[in-house]
């Protein structure tokens, strides 16, 4: 069973998961033509902006357990699911910063100093970053493949960060940002635990 879900997903063109990342801004998009953003529309784009990139960071991390605990195979699309998080990542920021503090850059770093969740974000926005600049085979061959995937090993760093900016942002008992960091944390608890594919997970030889 697993291996035909294998064999299927290996004919499905990496572009496709590029355009399923899309569908969010776009839906995002139609709700800022039609005025379906609510009373403070800035914050709405903002907020789901940053909400999009933590479920496509969720769903990276997520690519190994799966693959450890059923021997079900996305890692073809982990580099695109990655890069897409940071497509997100990447105007929610910016949307912070061009449309919430107007490009007030003594104001944004009072800020950031003064409020933890703000530092947090931003830390983890950097680890993206870094993860997005060297998400090609260029770098992979300048960096080498075990400096490459030491800096990528960031990402844990930059998952536990962004968890801890949703969680410090909300001001009052909301049940989500508790659900998506629990999530992270039982993906990265998952990778220390299990090491190796399951018996059952691994491929069988024909």
């Amino acid at each position: 069973m697993i291996r035909t879900i294998n064999d299927t997903l290996r004919r499905i063109p990496v572009w496709a998961v590029w355009l399923a990342g899309a569908v969010p801004f776009a839906l995002l998009l139609w709700d800022i033509l039609t005025g379906g953003l609510g009373v403070d529309p800035v914050q709405e784009v903002e907020h789901r902006l940053g909400r999009t990139a933590l479920y496509f960071l969720v769903g990276g991390l997520a690519v190994t357990p799966l693959l450890r605990l059923t021997g079900l195979s996305l890692m073809r699309f982990r580099r695109a699911i990655g890069v897409i998080c940071f497509a997100y990542a990447l105007p929610h920021v910016l949307a912070w910063v061009v449309l919430d503090m107007g490009l007030l850059w003594g104001q944004m770093g009072r800020d950031i100093l003064k409020r933890p969740y703000l530092l947090f974000g931003m830390g983890a926005f950097l680890i993206l970053l870094a993860l997005a600049v060297t998400s090609n085979n260029l770098a992979l061959r300048r960096m080498g493949g075990q400096a490459w995937r030491r800096l990528h090993m960031l990402v844990y760093g930059g998952a536990i960060l962004a968890a801890m900016h949703w969680l410090w942002a909300i001001k009052v008992n909301e049940v989500a940002p508790i659900l998506w960091a629990a999530i992270i944390g039982v993906l990265l608890a998952s990778r220390l635990v299990i090491r190796r594919p399951m018996p059952w997970a691994r491929p069988q030889r024909s």
